[in-house]
């Protein structure tokens, strides 16, 4: 029952919406209207057109803003990955030089041979 409703509410939306679009495109489908984008021009074009144009336009401009402020992510993501890569490195060469600087206590304890009881049998 209840998708029964859905659908017939989707269907006369859209059978609004289908005919409204067709009564503006007729109503507005010879008037001209004078679009002025610079000093001294203001050339006659078709209702239609200038509205499609429009649209396009912000549409181009929705992408290009969203283009934009991702790369700006991606341009701080990239600088702090940088980031953290210099300092484990930097922490890696320190915790190096300290492992050259500490003595060897168990240098002598390395030195003495393995007795044949220390083997496991692998069989």
């Amino acid at each position: 029952m209840w998708l029964k409703i859905k659908i017939w509410t989707k269907v006369v939306l859209f059978a609004i919406v289908a005919v409204y679009l067709l009564i503006f495109f007729l109503k507005n489908n010879d008037r001209e209207v004078q679009f002025w984008y610079w000093y001294n021009r203001a050339p006659q074009t078709p209702v239609l057109l200038l509205a499609g144009l429009s649209f396009l336009a912000g549409v181009l401009i929705a992408i290009l803003v969203r283009m934009m402020f991702k790369t700006v992510h991606q341009v701080r993501e990239m600088r702090n990955r940088a980031r953290t890569e210099r300092l484990e490195r930097e922490v890696a060469d320190m915790k190096a030089k300290a492992a050259m600087l500490q003595t060897k206590t168990s240098a002598p304890a390395a030195t003495q041979p393995a007795s044949s009881s220390d083997e496991i049998p692998l069989a």
